[in-house]
């Protein structure tokens, strides 16, 4: 065991070993890739109503049946596309979260042709800037991320409640949520913005 992992951690991330790698190498750092920004926005959506080790555990699997989450391609998919992931068991099969995935891709490009960067709009709620919360609460959402939600869904994106939106922005590390006494706290801090 390293000397990291003899410290505290979140509380809500138990002893599943993968739960624990996502919320030790991924979780709260700051992201600034806009594939990856879209391909975790699009799998908060999936989340709804599950738990997010239930799609942390079909994620490879994801990424296969959403072509990597090339926005390009997804926003391609056509109904066979739709029939072909309702029958694959390896992600969620929701017609109306595959339906909204593709649409999210639609909307990612017709931002990308506004000369938009996916990236610039995600990190503009925040002015480019981590928010770094106090760490002892549990939000489940924030004035923040309703704004941001509100702005998501008159772009046309789905799945993308206030609740959702703060999961994702804690994920992205928009908000640095780590609890005050857990050791990625400041070291998510540390990442430049």
């Amino acid at each position: 065991m390293s000397v990291e992992h003899a410290h505290a951690r979140c509380a809500w991330v138990g002893q599943d070993p993968l739960m624990q790698a996502y919320h030790d190498q991924e979780w709260g750092v700051p992201l600034h890739d806009s594939r990856m920004l879209w391909e975790m926005l699009m799998l908060e959506g999936f989340q709804a109503g599950l738990s997010w080790i239930v799609v942390l555990r079909k994620r490879e699997a994801f990424r296969r049946a959403f072509a990597g989450f090339d926005p390009a391609k997804v926003a391609r998919f056509d109904e066979a596309d739709i029939e072909r992931l309702m029958g694959d068991a390896g992600i969620v099969r929701a017609r109306a979260k595959i339906e909204a995935t593709i649409r999210g891709a639609q909307i990612y490009l017709e931002m990308a042709e506004r000369g938009e960067s996916f990236r610039d709009f995600c990190w503009s709620f925040t002015e480019g800037k981590v928010i770094t919360t106090h760490g002892g609460t549990r939000l489940t959402s924030s004035p923040l991320s309703e704004a941001a939600s509100k702005e998501m869904k008159r772009r046309g994106f789905k799945f993308v409640g206030p609740t959702i939106v703060y999961a994702w922005m804690q994920g992205v590390g928009i908000i640095n949520d780590h609890s005050a006494d857990c050791f990625r706290r400041d070291e998510v801090q540390a990442v430049p913005e």
